[in-house]
């Protein structure tokens, strides 16, 4: 039986592309009019990421160059968002599920924060960790690692979930904490996870 779960946010407990439109308007003209090196198929390509990454990572794996890479961080680091979102319509039957949550997301503090309120999240999580890389050198697994000694955690005791691979998932593995990638659209079929599914609900599968 395990004690607690970690909750990933952006495309975890909530679909990103609900808001990106509204979100990330602005910054799209921006990569399409002055990443002028990339072929329109990129531009298409790293947006899609924006929407599954934070925008740092982006920038740098699409060559965004050292202009554009800041100016789109100046963009967002202000971004807030004050629209209407959702959460994933089965994240409502693990808010019931009786175990201590923790939320660790990775991404500028303010537009995370706004997106936590916005859905009236706090009252699900005992800690919610915002993993600003502008703010500090902390990973998400420096964060995981740092709840499990806090609060006398063994790797047995918690369930990672996520929908990212190469974030909360690999940060979790490497603490030999189990995981479940959330994978909706089925595009890590190949990644290493200890669970998968198509339906976040699945999680009460693995307590």
């Amino acid at each position: 039986m395990k004690r607690a779960l970690i909750f990933d946010l952006d495309n975890t407990i909530y679909p990103v592309s609900s808001i990106a439109d509204d979100l990330f308007s602005d910054l799209f003209i921006l990569m399409d009019t002055k990443a002028t090196h990339l072929t329109d198929a990129d531009k298409e390509a790293a947006k899609d990421q924006i929407k599954r990454r934070p925008y740092h990572l982006v920038a740098e794996e699409f060559n965004f160059g050292e202009e554009l890479t800041k100016t789109g961080n100046d963009m967002i680091r202000n971004f807030s968002y004050d629209g209407p979102i959702y959460p994933f319509e089965d994240y409502h039957e693990l808010r019931s599920v009786p175990l201590t949550k923790y939320l660790v997301t990775t991404g500028f503090t303010n537009l995370q924060w706004s997106k936590v309120k916005k859905m009236g999240l706090e009252k699900d999580f005992e800690e919610i960790h915002i993993v600003d890389p502008e703010k500090s050198i902390l990973t998400k697994k420096d964060v995981f690692a740092d709840i499990m000694k806090r609060h006398d955690y063994m790797p047995k005791d918690l369930l990672v979930i996520g929908d990212d691979p190469l974030s909360e998932i690999k940060a979790a593995i490497e603490l030999e904490i189990e995981t479940f990638l959330y994978d909706p659209e089925g595009r890590h079929r190949d990644a290493a996870v200890t669970y998968r599914s198509q339906k976040l609900a699945d999680v009460v599968n693995y307590l």
